[in-house]
């Protein structure tokens, strides 16, 4: 499956994005699709997960301000980030899995303290 991440940006702490993952066929088909976020001299992090049934889990570092979700119809997941901090400034990866792993490319999110 392929994977196109978009909606990264410039945005003030304290500020929403919402990024979006465009998959290249049904979501369903996969066992989870996953948000990642990977800083500067850091290693990539997990940052929410949604399975096939629509389970979901976060980073404690997100909870109660991310919410991952998703458009089955549209083959979309998303990332609703608010009250975002300088800390969570990264460029940020989407997953997919299966038999194997899935990556789109980043779109970097910067948020000014």
């Amino acid at each position: 499956v392929q994977l196109q991440a978009s909606g990264g940006g410039l945005v003030e702490a304290g500020g929403s994005l919402r990024l979006s993952c465009a998959a290249s066929r049904n979501i369903l088909s996969v066992n989870y699709m996953a948000w990642y976020r990977q800083s500067p001299g850091k290693q990539r992090e997990l940052v929410a997960q949604i399975g096939r049934l629509g389970v979901t889990n976060y980073a404690d570092s997100v909870k109660g301000r991310f919410t991952i979700s998703r458009d089955i119809a549209k083959n979309t997941m998303y990332l609703q980030m608010i009250s975002l901090k300088p800390e969570d400034t990264a460029v940020y990866y989407c997953k997919a899995g299966d038999f194997k792993d899935y990556w789109g490319q980043g779109t970097l999110v910067t948020v000014s303290s």
